[in-house]
């Protein structure tokens, strides 16, 4: 079935690219899926151009796979990539918790709680998915509280190659107890500013994949690469 015509100016690569990223975030398209250009053309009902770069956006950011003359496929995890992104991601986090800790004010505190409060409610609601978007919500008001809001866009960036494996995670209700813990536990030391302690609660968060991962690659190994050592 053919999607609705917007209304909106939004190029339509956008649009294809918005929605294809919901899909593989989300799951709905597994690692090891394909995807055909031709299907995805006729579905927004446009030429197969739009689709190409909506495709190579995708690829950018290792959630599609493509190879001449063969199928194109939502990209399988890489366990040699999530170790990429993870140094990168700590790399940056580190310094956006020590100067979140050093220049939080009151207008930051009063954010971090909001955000706190979100989550609580959320998993009140076991709304996993709510929760996820929330996570970034909370990354990104300790870069605007660093005042290093350009940091936000390496974070998500390299948050976005593992949000699978964190959906997945994330479905598991008894696994968002533990993040909100460590939530709260970075918003109470960067309101505190201690620097140190929020650097630590934020290496043991992003030290939570560990289990996940170990958790994904067992129940579902098929959704891994294999990679050589």
């Amino acid at each position: 079935m053919q999607l609705k015509q917007t209304s909106d100016r939004r190029p339509r690569v956008d649009e294809i690219f918005d929605y294809l990223h919901n899909e593989i975030g989300s799951m709905r398209l597994k690692p090891g899926d394909r995807i055909s250009e031709a299907d995805i053309a006729a579905k927004f009902g446009v030429s197969r151009q739009p689709v190409r770069d909506a495709f190579s956006r995708l690829e950018s950011l290792d959630l599609l796979l493509i190879r001449p003359q063969r199928a194109t496929e939502v990209r399988k995890f890489s366990t040699r990539e999530i170790e990429k992104s993870r140094f990168v991601r700590a790399a940056v986090e580190k310094e956006v918790l020590d100067l979140a800790a050093r220049r939080c004010d009151a207008a930051g505190a009063a954010v971090l709680d909001d955000c706190i409060a979100g989550q609580r409610n959320v998993i009140a609601e076991r709304n996993f998915e709510a929760f996820g978007n929330l996570d970034y919500a909370f990354h990104q008001a300790l870069c605007k509280i660093a005042e290093v809001e350009f940091a936000f866009d390496v974070i998500s960036v390299e948050k976005a190659k593992v949000d699978r494996l964190c959906t997945l995670g994330l479905a598991r209700l008894d696994r968002m107890p533990p993040l909100l813990k460590d939530h709260e536990t970075i918003a109470e030391a960067v309101k505190a500013h201690d620097s140190k302690a929020a650097v630590a609660a934020g290496i043991l968060h992003l030290s939570r994949l560990d289990s996940t991962i170990d958790l994904i690659s067992a129940e579902h190994s098929n959704y891994f690469e294999q990679e050589q050592d």
